[in-house]
C-alpha cells in the first residue's frame, strides 16, 4: 500500500473503544470521495463511521499525507517515463459552493452563485502536476505562476529532479506579457493564446487534455459540487482525487 508509509504514527493505545483500522477508515474515505453521499451516510458494512472517517481524513490532511501521497506517486510515474515534460496544460473549472466557506467567492460563469475554482496543471497525458483550490471570482491567470511553482522536484530518475515542464500552453484566459516574462525566466516557454485574435491557433488539440482530466476529476462526485466549509478538507480530497488519477495511470 503506498499509502501507509505515509500515514503519521498512530496515537498509543488509550482505554475504550478500539482504534479504526487505517484501511479501513481509507476506504469510508474513498467511499465519500466516490460516491458523493454525505460522511453520515457512510454504511455500516464498511466498519467505519462517517464522523471517525471525517476525522481522519482531517488529521491525515494536517499531517500532510495526501499532497506526499501525490508526490509519492508522480514519482513513480517520472520512475518509469510515464510523464511527459515536454508540456505543461494549465486551465481552471468552477464548482458550486453550496455551503460557502473560505475560498469561495461569487461565479462569473454561474450567475454570481457562490462558488470555488479547481485549478490544475498537467502533462502532455493528462497526469496532474499540481492543483489549486480559490474563489470562483478568482482570476485564472492569478493560479498559473503558483501552479508552475507547486510542482516542485520530482525525482524518479537519475541526475537533477525535474520541476517544471519545458513549455506551458493556455488558453485567453492566461493572456498577459508580465507572466510570459515569469515563465521565460523560469526557463519555461509560455504558449499563451492572445485575446482579440481568431480562433484557430491550434492549441485546441493539445489543450483538450486538462478538460479530460478535470472529467476523470469530477467523476469523484464528491469533487462536482463543493459541499465542505472547510477549505482544508475540500483540498484534502482534491489532492486525494489527483493521487487516484495518477495510481490509475501507473496501473496501466
Amino acid at each position: 500500500m503506498v499509502l501507509e508509509p505515509l500515514l503519521p504514527e498512530r496515537p498509543a493505545r488509550r482505554i475504550g473503544r478500539p482504534r479504526v483500522d487505517d484501511r479501513v477508515a481509507f476506504a469510508a474515505i474513498l467511499f465519500v470521495l466516490l460516491t458523493g453521499l454525505p460522511w453520515r451516510l457512510v454504511p455500516e458494512e464498511i466498519g467505519c463511521s462517517g464522523v471517525t472517517a471525517w476525522r481522519r481524513l482531517r488529521d491525515w490532511q494536517a499531517a500532510g499525507v495526501w499532497a506526499r501521497l501525490h508526490r509519492e506517486l508522480l514519482r513513480r510515474l517520472n520512475a518509469t517515463g510515464r510523464i511527459d515534460w515536454s508540456v505543461g496544460v494549465v486551465d481552471g473549472s468552477h464548482i458550486r459552493a453550496l455551503r460557502g466557506g473560505p475560498l469561495t467567492g461569487p461565479s462569473p460563469v454561474d450567475r454570481a452563485r457562490v462558488g470555488s475554482k479547481h485549478h490544475l496543471i498537467v502533462d502532455l497525458h493528462g497526469v496532474p502536476l499540481g492543483v489549486a483550490l480559490t474563489g470562483g471570482n478568482r482570476n485564472d491567470v492569478t493560479q498559473l505562476l503558483p501552479l508552475v511553482d507547486g510542482i516542485g522536484a520530482i525525482a524518479g530518475k537519475p541526475g537533477r529532479p525535474r520541476q517544471r515542464p519545458d513549455q506551458v500552453i493556455a488558453d485567453r484566459g492566461y493572456d498577459h506579457d508580465k507572466y510570459r516574462r515569469e515563465l521565460w525566466r523560469r526557463g519555461v516557454k509560455p504558449v499563451l493564446a492572445r485575446r482579440a485574435t481568431e480562433h484557430g491557433s491550434g492549441l485546441g488539440r493539445v489543450r483538450w487534455v486538462v478538460e479530460r482530466t478535470f472529467a476523470w476529476l469530477h467523476n469523484f462526485r464528491r469533487l462536482r459540487t463543493r459541499w465542505e466549509r472547510d477549505a482544508r478538507m475540500h483540498g484534502a480530497l482534491l489532492s486525494l482525487g489527483c493521487a487516484l488519477i495518477c495510481w490509475r495511470r501507473l496501473q496501466r
